[in-house]
């Protein structure tokens, strides 16, 4: 063989090495493969709907500035607002003194198109007298714009998403009384989660279906340990009923569909149960696109209480998804460019669309949430 010839077979073997196929071939192989790196494209030649902007108007009632610094943020995110068709979003700072001040003063520059609500002061929770200094506060930050409580956390240990934490003290806590009679008084929501979704309980196994989210978000030794006894799934359920029987006076938005996506047929009971409780389907479409005919069937019949959120600060592709996900009757398309997010809406199941009609989308898009929310703030 020439030297030519010898040195063209060498390329070649270099090339059939390096060759895409040769490369797919042991990616594909089942033990190779990682279900953290699973990522599924749809191969279904089915109708796709590529919605750009809602339908109707939308008030983003769950959203959280966390990441938002600058007033060159804040703009960009009214820049997707517009492009996506929300008109008003509900930023739940978790926050009151300092923080929640200078968080008022960011978004001051859009009074329409931002209302802040800030959180509960714990301060001295655990001591005699507990209550009057954070009813104070709590006007003091009505004062500076604050429009509703939340997003006030509790997965069983106790309340812990505001600063510092109440652990221990859940939302049913007698302590708490006075800040919800101030809420009345105010006549401003509280938006509170309670618990999480059975697949962060659940043994991270074969067997948990939702065991990607549950590995992210999961209750683990950490949230098990420490002060307060905690609380498990069933425990948190009947706390969340325990704190709307306690307090019927209250507009509560029980945000995720109360945490109970997996069981709807609960969630309804107490939305039968109690007039004052409301719930958001933020950061739970892709739980619910899961099980699309069930789902829908929730939206129809709880119409005039589910609100919209989203969670975090969306973005404009997460924003169509959700609408993708309300407005239309695709199947089995994935949203897993979102899965590096901290709330993901798109996970590993496969969504589908819910096909609401008109008249729903615009009461969960926006007439619901002008239910809530204070009429100075419409």
């Amino acid at each position: 063989m020439s030297s030519v010839r010898l040195l063209t077979a060498i390329l070649c073997l270099i090339w059939f090495q390096s060759c895409d196929f040769h490369k797919q071939e042991d990616v594909t192989s089942p033990e190779s493969i990682l279900l953290k790196d699973f990522k599924p494209v749809s191969l279904f030649r089915i109708p796709v709907t590529n919605i750009q902007k809602a339908r109707f108007p939308v008030i983003d009632m769950h959203t959280h500035g966390d990441y938002v610094s600058t007033p060159e943020e804040v703009d960009q995110w009214v820049k997707v607002m517009d492009e996506t068709g929300i008109e008003k979003v509900i930023v739940l700072t978790e926050a009151h003194g300092a923080k929640f001040d200078s968080l008022a003063d960011l978004y001051s520059a859009y009074p329409d198109r931002f209302e802040l609500w800030c959180g509960f002061d714990y301060t001295g929770y655990n001591k005699s007298g507990y209550g009057p200094d954070a009813v104070r506060e709590l006007v003091r930050c009505f004062g500076k714009g604050a429009r509703g409580v939340g997003e006030l956390g509790d997965k069983g240990r106790g309340l812990y998403y505001c600063k510092p934490e109440a652990w221990g003290m859940h939302p049913d806590d007698p302590r708490l009384d006075m800040l919800f009679d101030k809420c009345v008084e105010l006549e401003i929501p509280l938006n509170i989660h309670f618990g999480d979704d059975i697949w962060m309980y659940e043994n991270k196994d074969i067997y948990n279906d939702g065991l990607m989210s549950g590995w992210t978000f999961g209750i683990d030794s950490s949230m098990r340990e420490g002060m307060g006894r905690f609380i498990v799934k069933e425990g948190m359920i009947s706390i969340m009923e325990n704190t709307l029987k306690r307090h019927p006076e209250n507009i509560i938005i029980a945000c995720h569909f109360g945490n109970l996506t997996n069981d709807l047929d609960r969630i309804a009971g107490l939305l039968d149960k109690y007039p004052n409780l409301y719930v958001d389907n933020s950061a739970k479409y892709a739980e619910t696109a899961t099980i699309p005919r069930f789902a829908s069937s929730f939206y129809r019949k709880y119409q005039d209480r589910i609100v919209f959120g989203t969670d975090w600060v969306p973005t404009a592709d997460m924003n169509r998804i959700a609408f993708r996900i309300l407005e239309t009757l695709d199947e089995h398309f994935y949203a897993l460019g979102y899965f590096n997010l901290p709330l993901s809406i798109g996970y590993h199941w496969p969504m589908n669309g819910f096909g609401l009609e008109n008249d729903i989308l615009r009461k969960v898009y926006r007439e619901n949430a002008l239910k809530i929310i204070r009429q100075d703030s419409n």
